[in-house]
């Protein structure tokens, strides 16, 4: 997805996105095959988004990932969703997209951030075993397994990470 004429910025940090935001995740999580199988997924979050702050990398006035953060007061913030397109996988976009949220809920007070993946559930699945790397990577805690959160088919792995002034 291309924003409109003047959001051109060069890949940097990642900067908030008003605009085109359930556009946006629509477009780069129908990209993500291994991990967003089902539409009716797809779409919440496209509908979630809308009402939620979002942050997104550009490069050349493209979307090349998002990070969508909700609150849960009085001192948490959870990754509702994060996406990066395919291609930009290993080129740092997820980590810049982490360094902004973890700004935004700082500027919020908040002691916490959360983020829920797919659990190891036996079978080879090697792209969520990269996406738990990557929370295990920047700092998350593994602090807990729902079996039944999603599905019993889905179980869900819930992640922290503390927001100290060093991280």
């Amino acid at each position: 997805m291309t924003l409109p004429a003047g959001k051109e910025e060069q890949m940097q940090e990642a900067i908030e996105i008003t605009e085109s935001k359930s556009d946006i995740c629509r477009a780069i999580m129908s990209e993500l095959t291994d991990w967003f199988t089902e539409p009716e997924v797809i779409e919440a979050c496209a509908e979630a988004v809308e009402t939620l702050p979002m942050f997104g990398c550009l490069d050349e006035g493209t979307v090349t990932g998002f990070v969508a953060i909700q609150a849960h007061p009085p001192a948490a913030m959870e990754i509702l969703v994060i996406a990066t397109r395919r291609q930009h996988h290993g080129s740092g976009v997820g980590k810049r997209l982490l360094a902004a949220a973890e700004r935004f809920a700082r500027s919020a007070g908040c002691k916490l951030l959360t983020v829920k993946t797919l659990a190891p559930r036996g079978k080879d699945e090697p792209q969520y075993d990269a996406t738990r790397a990557f929370y295990d990577r920047n700092g998350f805690i593994r602090a807990e397994v729902f079996p039944t959160l999603w599905h019993e088919d889905h179980p869900c792995l819930f992640f922290v990470k503390p927001l100290t002034a060093a991280n």
